[in-house]
This record gives C-alpha cells, sequence and structure tokens, in this order.
C-alpha cells in the first residue's frame, strides 16, 4: 500500500519541475482568452478608429471604382493602380493589425508570463504514432474540448441569430444607402455584432482560463518518490555528502597537524585538550594553529614531542583557548596576560635549553578569567 501511494501522483509540482515544464515550452494555455481578447481589442480599435478607417476604404474604393480614358488603354496603368490601392488598404488597416497582434500575444502572456523556448519548436514524431493519436482523440481532454466547441457553438451560434435578426432592417437598408453612408452602417453593424460575441465569449474564457489553470497543474503533478528523487539530486546524496564532509574534515586535520611543528608551545589540560600557539614579532598577539581534544589533542602532543615543540601543563588556560579560539585566528584579548607568561615561560626554557644556566619555573595559577574556563567552578 505505502508502495502504491508513493507512485501516485498526489504532490504539486516542484518549482523545479515548472521550471522544466516551462523550459520546454509548456505553459498553460487558453484559447477562449485568446478569442476573446482579439474579438474585444479588434472592436476596441474598430470603434476608436471606425470613421478614419471607413474613410480611408470609401477613398480606395471610389479611387478602384474611377477610371479615365487614357487608364483603360495603358497596360501598365492597372497593376500600378492596383499596388497603390493595396498599400493604401494596407496603412488604413495597420493600426487594427497591430492591435490584433498585441492581443493575441497577451493571452499567453497572461497565462504563463513571458516564456521563450526553441525546444517546442523542435519536430517530435512521436505526435505521428498513429496509436497515441487515437488515444488522443477519445482522451478526457478530447472530450472536454469537444463539450467546451459544441457549448461554444451553440452560445456564439444563437447570439448571431439574435444579432442578425435584431439588425435585419439596418442591413436591408444598406442596398439604397449612398456608398459612404452605407459603409459607416455596414461597419456599425459589424461592431455591434462583435461585441455582443465578444461579450459570450467573456463568459467561456472565464470558465476555461481556470480549467486551463488546474489541468496544466494536475498534468506535472508529481509522485512522492519524484519528490524525494528531486530533493536529493538538489541536496545531494546524504551518504555522499557526509563522506565528503568527513575527507573535509580529514584534510583540515591534515593541514592543521602539518602546522604543530611551526608551534612555539603547546598547551594541554593534559590529556583532554591540547592547543599549539605560534608567535613571532610581525604577529599582533599569539595565533591558534592547532587545537584538538581526545585523540586530537593526543595526536597533537606527540607531533609536539616528535619535533621538540615545548608542552606547557596548564588546564585552565588549555580549556579556555579551545573554548574561545579559532584555528588560525590570534587569541582572544582577556587571555593575553595568561599566555604572555606562557610565552615568557617559553623563552626562558629556550635559552636555558641552548645555553644552560638555572631551569625557569613552570607557571602555575595563570590569570584565566572564570567565564572563558567552562569547568570553572
Amino acid at each position: 500500500m505505502a508502495e502504491d501511494s508513493d507512485l501516485e501522483r498526489t504532490e504539486p509540482a516542484s518549482s523545479r519541475r515548472l521550471e522544466q515544464a516551462r523550459e520546454e515550452g509548456q505553459v498553460p494555455q487558453s484559447r477562449e482568452l485568446a478569442a476573446f481578447l482579439v474579438l474585444i481589442a479588434g472592436s476596441g480599435a474598430l470603434w476608436v478608429t471606425g470613421s478614419w478607417l471607413a474613410g480611408g476604404i470609401a477613398g480606395i474604393v471610389r479611387r478602384g471604382l474611377t477610371l479615365d480614358r487614357a487608364a483603360a488603354f495603358d497596360a501598365d496603368a492597372m497593376p500600378h493602380a492596383f499596388m497603390s490601392m493595396a498599400g493604401d488598404a494596407l496603412l488604413a488597416l495597420a493600426p487594427l493589425f497591430a492591435v490584433l497582434l498585441v492581443a493575441a500575444l497577451a493571452a499567453p502572456f497572461l497565462m504563463g508570463g513571458f516564456n521563450f523556448s526553441t525546444k517546442a519548436l523542435m519536430p517530435d514524431f512521436s505526435r505521428l504514432d498513429p496509436l497515441k493519436g487515437f488515444g488522443r482523440m477519445f482522451s478526457t481532454n478530447s472530450v472536454v474540448e469537444l463539450v467546451k466547441a459544441v457549448l461554444k457553438s451553440l452560445l456564439v451560434g444563437s447570439i448571431a441569430v439574435w444579432v442578425v435578426m435584431h439588425e435585419k432592417d439596418a442591413m436591408f437598408a444598406l442596398i439604397g444607402q449612398p456608398l459612404e453612408t452605407g459603409l459607416h452602417s455596414m461597419g456599425r453593424v459589424i461592431l455591434s455584432s462583435t461585441m455582443f460575441i465578444a461579450a459570450s465569449l467573456a463568459l467561456i474564457a472565464a470558465i476555461d482560463v481556470p480549467f486551463q489553470l488546474w489541468q496544466y497543474h494536475s498534468r506535472l503533478r508529481m509522485t512522492k518518490e519524484e519528490l524525494r528523487r528531486e530533493h536529493k539530486e538538489l541536496e545531494g546524496d546524504p551518504q555522499l555528502k557526509a563522506r565528503i564532509r568527513s575527507q573535509q574534515r580529514e584534510m583540515a586535520r591534515k593541514r592543521m597537524m602539518q602546522e604543530v611543528p611551526k608551534a612555539q608551545v603547546v598547551v594541554t589540560n593534559p590529556t583532554h585538550y591540547a592547543v599549539a600557539l605560534q608567535y613571532d614579532e610581525k604577529m599582533p598577539a599569539p595565533r591558534v594553529v592547532a587545537m584538538g581534544r581526545g585523540l586530537i589533542a593526543q595526536k597533537i602532543r606527540e607531533i609536539a614531542r616528535e619535533h621538540g615543540v615545548p608542552l606547557l601543563e596548564a588546564p585552565p588556560l588549555a580549556r579556555a583557548l579551545y573554548r574561545n579560539s579559532e584555528i588560525g585566528d590570534v587569541i582572544p584579548a582577556t587571555l593575553y596576560r595568561a599566555v604572555a607568561e606562557v610565552m615568557a615561560y617559553v623563552y626562558q626554557l629556550n635559552h636555558y635549553l641552548a645555553h644552560g644556566g638555572r631551569a625557569p619555573e613552570v607557571p602555575v595559577e595563570l590569570p584565566v578569567p572564570a567565564e572563558l574556563d567552562p569547568e570553572a567552578a
């Protein structure tokens, strides 16, 4: 049962899945919204530019029906006249075409935003499979589209019949009207009819847009296994990440151990903690080059003994340095005084080992603030 639930597409599409779908050219689309926007935009453009457009077309028709005697015997006059009228017609219709183009582009933009994908232009030969094509013909989506087409035809057809019956007197009156008046009257009839049809498509688009969005997101739903696999791909395999972190810690530990021979002193707990300190005249304060506890502390002490680095047993200072310092950083300012006594002891010890004389006293009761020592009473 658990395996079956993991294979069911019950989870919403992730952001990565949605982005991949957009890259493949899969965005929500509504043909009904596009048809409505084109019709309403065209109707609005006709409403605004109707008089200018009608006047331009009337002038073109008038020039086309006017033919002087010289042009009748000129074989080249007719092509020139036709090209001139075609250019004037295109110029007159250019604003309307521009508005229709913007409306056609606005529909997909409103549904899924701007998206350009070359993958959508690639040929998909699987669509040539007759079996798959037959399956698409009788799919749920095809049935829904068929029902939508029938309802749209009934609605638009009913409104068209009503418009024809309502405007029949005006259309019959066009026969007896002068050309210019007839063009204006015809434009008014066409505009009113288009507005009524666009209003009917608004209802269809209001139903189709939510349905298309729901269908789009339903088609991209994922199984729980797909979500887990995607999460693993994005975040990385936990075992692999743990192995990488382990290798990184090992590499950092090796680099740290290589710095121990360069230290001036190793402060110990004596067995639980070990902190290696380095200092020269160019440094503002002693720097922590290595530190650790347990086995790592033991390894630091062994390397220090191999390279002759002095070890100083100072438990409070070792604990304070371990808890309040970072490898590669200088020691906290509150520990300057305690570390200064340690460094003075180290210099005296090195002088004693090199030249003999009186052995220095090992510092005890170093001034370590109690708030820096995690085990202070």
